[in-house]
């Protein structure tokens, strides 16, 4: 079977992050029934060991690693099932996409080429390995709890990059920071207006956010502070947006109460700002929208000072690109995600995904956003952290890549940096002397609906991954 072929069996799998044991006992069951050695881990990590062709015993053994898990998005209305129904995969062209859901190619499109490349009977290699990590995209949790001892290669190839021709040998480090606001809330008559944003592109976190993408979750509290520029009293009954905290928020919808006196002005405040809003992204983010709708009643809602604070904290909080590198030619080095905030009963959760080639840097940017958010009166804590991966240009692995690729293409591959976080960096700071490089199809629009893969692309990869395995020495 080829790439493809295993990657629609990926598919009918579920393997949200969490949920991955139906994807560990298929990797299980199909090592078996091709006679290579399996081990699982006691985290939950799959490796499985492919022996050399004959005549290549003596060459030092290469993994091909990638994760089971992937970011799961639906669009709006859509009724799928991600703990039970499969990935609906639609062939379009040159691209393989999913109805109605975000594909998984990120990952599993390094699992499905690493399975077609170790049952290829044409394939000659020395020793490989398959290094299948889970909750990649929650934390990197499989590559942070890896066994070293089971791992025996020290070259590794990580299929987790998105553009055909780029190599990478270096990523950003990332930190996670969550702030929690105790609120009360007290019976209160007036308007209810219900404000829902829509329609954006959302994206990663890391590789698109430089695209200017619109935040889904800023926007909805410029929208609240609108109101507070104009002087109308509101108190928040409810706020919820985001849904990762590696994905650019494309959804968030809010509730605020006013008075009755000041409901027709408020309702015209908001659609002036969204016009606003929408004006200023129009290129990045045509297809931005709000609907605000309103009642009358008595409900349940956060008084004034708490509400101002969620605002203020929100809207004044750093979101995007903070700095670019000058290490690395047009490669962010500094950015956040204001990724997730959360009205939950008497709490108000928000949390930050920090990124940043230099460790240092990420330090000072997640103290700046605790300092902010304890100035609103909130607790801040800094959660899930990981190290960046420091790129050696002089390394050996590389070279090798590097001069199978034009012997492949014809052409010199980019060897940069990325911004997004890649489990090599955990990876080697885990197994001593291991060598990694980091490469993929293109792969375009992950962890959103829009995401789609070019089987072209991914064809001339798998070319270029025969070829390496077979002159690396």
């Amino acid at each position: 079977m080829d790439t493809f072929d295993y990657f629609y069996q990926i598919c009918q799998i579920p393997r949200e992050s969490g949920n991955e044991e139906g994807m560990r006992q298929f990797l299980l069951s199909w090592a078996r029934d091709n006679g290579f050695e399996a081990v699982r881990d006691k985290a939950g990590n799959i490796i499985v060991r492919v022996p050399a062709t004959e005549g290549m015993e003596n060459r030092k053994s290469i993994a091909l690693q990638g994760h089971m898990d992937m970011v799961c998005v639906k669009r709006e209305g859509s009724t799928h099932d991600f703990t039970k129904d499969p990935i609906e995969v639609v062939v379009d062209g040159d691209f393989i996409r999913a109805k109605d859901t975000s594909l998984g190619a990120d990952n599993g499109v390094a699992v499905a080429m690493t399975m077609a490349l170790f049952t290829d009977p044409d394939v000659k290699h020395g020793p490989l390995e398959g290094v299948f990590t889970f909750e990649e995209e929650t934390g990197l949790t499989g590559a942070f709890k890896i066994d070293p001892s089971v791992v025996r290669s020290r070259k590794l190839l990580n299929l987790d990059s998105e553009e055909e021709g780029v190599i990478y040998i270096g990523c950003a480090g990332g930190k996670d920071v969550k702030g929690t606001l105790k609120v009360s809330r007290e019976k209160a008559g007036g308007v209810l207006i219900r404000v829902s944003t829509g329609g954006l592109k959302g994206g990663h976190s890391g590789g698109e956010i430089n695209r200017q993408r619109l935040n889904a979750i800023f926007a909805s509290s410029r929208l609240v502070m609108s109101l507070e520029k104009e002087g109308i009293e509101y108190r928040l009954v409810s706020f919820d947006g985001g849904t990762r905290r590696n994905v650019i928020p494309s959804t968030c919808c809010f509730e605020v109460l006013v008075s009755e006196k000041d409901a027709e002005k408020a309702c015209k405040v908001l659609e002036a700002e969204r016009a606003v809003i929408a004006e200023e992204n129009r290129y990045e983010e045509p297809d931005y929208r709000v609907t605000i709708s309103s009642c009358a009643g008595s409900f349940e809602a956060l008084n004034v000072s708490d509400s101002r604070k969620i605002a203020g904290a929100l809207f004044t909080s750093p979101n995007g690109v903070y700095s670019m590198s000058l290490a690395v030619e047009n490669v962010v080095e500094t950015s956040d995600n204001l990724a997730i905030a959360r009205l939950d009963g008497e709490k108000f959760f928000v949390e930050f995904s920090v990124r940043s080639l230099v460790d240092t840097a990420s330090s000072m940017l997640v103290r700046r956003i605790g300092t902010l958010l304890e100035a609103f009166g909130f607790e801040s804590v800094l959660e899930d952290s990981y190290p960046a991966w420091t790129p050696n240009p002089d390394s050996d692995f590389l070279k090798i890549c590097v001069k199978a690729w034009e012997a492949c293409t014809g052409r010199k591959p980019l060897v940069t940096s990325i911004h997004a976080g890649l489990e090599c960096g955990v990876i080697n700071s885990r197994i001593e002397g291991m060598d990694s490089i980091s490469l993929g199809p293109d792969l375009f629009s992950v962890h959103t609906v829009n995401e789609h893969l070019s089987i072209s692309s991914t064809k001339r990869l798998y070319d270029f991954v025969k070829y390496m395995v077979e002159i690396a020495d």
